[in-house]
């Protein structure tokens, strides 16, 4: 089985836009079984299709994220994500993320910047470049 993997907000965005990056996304969820969904991620990317596209494809969204192992957040996660938050800097959404990825020995595949630089998590230049460690 392959390592488990968490596909941030902005990834799975870029796949439903088909952006510069998406293939590089599309190759994390070719397998669901190593796939990590957060609930936030969830909620955020059914969010932004709703506003962006329409009801009938973020529900479409959410099905092909549900084929993935959904992590809701508990106790533990927030408290977690808390710690993440302050110790980081990092907003809400990202430390749950981030905080979900950890908790299950996850890399965490991103976009957001936020996360740039961090040694568990595969930034990917949205401008293109190659993907940075």
């Amino acid at each position: 089985m392959p390592a488990p993997v968490v596909v941030d907000s902005s990834g799975w965005i870029e796949v439903f836009t088909n952006g510069a990056q998406a293939d590089h996304f599309l190759t994390l969820l070719a397998d669901d079984t190593s796939l990590v969904v957060p609930a936030i991620s969830l909620f955020e990317v059914f969010k932004w299709v709703l506003r962006e596209h329409g009801e009938a494809q973020a529900v479409q969204a959410a099905a092909v994220m549900q084929r993935g192992q959904v992590v809701d957040l508990d106790d533990r996660l927030a408290l977690a994500a808390a710690q993440l938050s302050h110790a980081l800097q990092l907003p809400m959404a990202g430390s749950i993320i981030l905080a979900t990825a950890r908790d299950h020995q996850a890399r965490l595949h991103t976009m957001d910047s936020d996360f740039r630089g961090l040694a568990d998590v595969q930034w990917i230049d949205p401008a293109g470049a190659a993907p940075t460690a």
